[in-house]
């Protein structure tokens, strides 16, 4: 497995290349944003993995050079921000995953084999689930023909869920995607928002597309009619 990594920590880029290639992945490490996107653009990779404060050009604009290009290679970002707009932010651009420093490099190397087992899919630039149409960059979201008006958590737990739309997701997972990874208030805060998310994109159009498997999470579907 061929994997880029891009950063500018030159000892955490150099730590991740011995440690990556220790469990058998061939790395290719660039400094700054413009190496970086010029080697994804050269060669082909299984996944990169995406700092996004770089020089140069940052990992946002990377990410989205490469989405614009067509290039769907699965992008791990890994950041020292971990502000959940930050998250948010990154994967409207079309990344597949988000890390951040400090992290588990366990936990990294999971997440890489994950984000490339599924795989270089085109993910297009709105997400369409049935008539639920969801523009992540525009944040805008039209049931049918109808726009629907949510507040930002609100939207951000629906993009999450109609990018896994037809899988289960855990409470937790949309915790740690929608809120934050180290999120330690009340878990029942999803429901609430669930809730929400139900009255304004499902009851008043006769939908009932968000579906709560007990003891295992949520799902969205598109035949919730």
């Amino acid at each position: 497995m061929r994997v880029l990594v891009v950063d500018d920590e030159v000892r955490l880029a150099r730590s991740l290349r011995i440690g990556l290639e220790a469990e058998g992945f061939a790395v290719d490490v660039a400094h700054d944003g413009t190496d970086g996107l010029w080697l994804a653009r050269e060669n082909t990779y299984d996944a990169i993995v995406l700092d996004l404060m770089l020089p140069g050009i940052n990992g946002y604009q990377v990410c989205e050079t490469l989405r614009a290009e067509r290039d769907w290679t699965p992008i791990l970002m890994l950041t020292a921000k971990d502000g959940e707009w930050d998250q948010v932010e990154g994967l409207d651009t079309g990344a597949d995953d988000y890390l951040t420093k400090p992290f588990s490099f366990p936990v990294l190397v999971a997440r890489l084999r994950a984000v490339a087992r599924r795989g270089a899919r085109e993910r297009p630039t709105e997400l369409v689930v049935g008539d639920l149409r969801v523009d992540p960059a525009a944040r805008r979201v039209w049931r049918g023909e109808s726009e629907v008006e949510l507040t930002a958590r609100e939207f951000s737990l629906l993009a999450f869920l109609a990018r896994h739309a037809g899988d289960v997701v855990s409470k937790r997972q949309i915790l740690e995607a929608v809120w934050d990874v180290d999120f330690d208030g009340d878990p029942n805060i999803v429901e609430v928002y669930v809730r929400h998310l139900r009255n304004k994109i499902d009851r008043p159009f006769g939908r009932e597309a968000i579906q709560t498997l007990r003891g295992a999470g949520y799902r969205l579907m598109s035949n919730g009619g």
